[in-house]
């Protein structure tokens, strides 16, 4: 991508979320005073304030729905940073999945967890993949409205971490399989169609990807692919591992020797990586492509 394009990019982007934002705060204030009606009608003595009340509510529904299609998009369409630690990912994913199960056994479901033993430490934003996870997570859980299991599955196959999401839901008709990454696309009523295409980009910025697999009637297994870190060069020089979009001489997160790794209090804004500032998916650089830091390459 030539800067050209990339500028125009972030301003569209800058200029979308300021757009959003601006519509958010009268949503704000819409909220507040259709709650104080609500409240002045919710002892109505006649058949004309209960059909008041009624719309009322009416329009407090649609006002949440907008918030959340906002909260979604200004999610999807930047002003995050990437802020990597190294994380021991099934510990991790442990504290995550005792947070989420209560909410599962209300609805009758079993959260089966399948965490291998060994896996490497994975360089991550806890809270960015805290949000895919749990996009997925919520999503198995709508997939089984009358119960089931949903099994959470962390493996090791040499090149990369991979967590499995499965559930025993129906499945995704595979005519709409293709479809899931568009965004905007939803088959879900209140859906947004902005939690899928948000995991892929999640994963897009920490050098992975996700796949799917359904079977109609039998669930769905998403797959998260997170790669290994770099390796130090044994000078204990560090390495820059590139992002999605980085192109020649656009260099991501730097990585420390061992000793001094970065711990969630540690990451500086100036060692983040702005979301906005990433490409297309399309053009993520693959995690193998490692440079030793500006000033250390051999001169070709």
């Amino acid at each position: 991508m030539d800067e050209r394009t990339k500028e125009r990019l972030a301003f569209m982007g800058s200029l979308a979320s300021g757009l959003a934002h601006e519509i958010k705060n009268p949503l704000s204030t819409m909220t507040i005073t259709l709650g104080l009606l609500r409240e002045d009608f919710e002892d109505a003595a006649n058949a004309r304030d209960r059909r008041a009340l009624r719309k009322v509510q009416l329009l407090e529904a649609e006002v949440t729905r907008l918030e959340k299609i906002l909260q979604d998009f200004l999610q999807f369409a930047g002003g995050h940073v990437v802020r990597p630690v190294f994380v021991e990912l099934n510990g991790w994913l442990g504290d995550l999945l005792d947070f989420f199960e209560p909410s599962c056994a209300d609805a009758g479901i079993v959260i089966e967890r399948q965490l291998v033993d060994g896996l490497p430490e994975v360089l991550v934003d806890r809270e960015l993949l805290k949000q895919a996870i749990l996009n997925l997570l919520t999503n198995a859980r709508q997939a089984m409205p009358d119960g089931g299991t949903l099994t959470v599955r962390t493996w090791f196959p040499g090149d990369g971490v991979r967590i499995d999401v499965e559930d025993t839901g129906g499945g995704i008709p595979r005519d709409v399989l293709p479809k899931i990454w568009q965004v905007y696309f939803s088959t879900k009523d209140q859906g947004t169609g902005l939690g899928l295409p948000t995991v892929r980009r999640i994963l897009a910025e920490h050098g992975g990807d996700v796949q799917v697999e359904s079977q109609p009637r039998e669930g769905t297994r998403f797959t998260l692919e997170l790669p290994l870190p770099p390796t130090l060069a044994a000078s204990g020089e560090p390495l820059r591992l590139p992002g999605s979009g980085a192109g020649d001489g656009d260099l991501a997160t730097v990585l420390a020797p061992p000793d001094e790794r970065p711990t969630p209090d540690a990451v500086s804004e100036s060692e983040a990586v702005p979301m906005s500032e990433a490409g297309p998916l399309s053009e993520a650089v693959p995690t193998s492509e490692l440079r030793p830091a500006a000033g250390d390459e051999e001169d070709a």
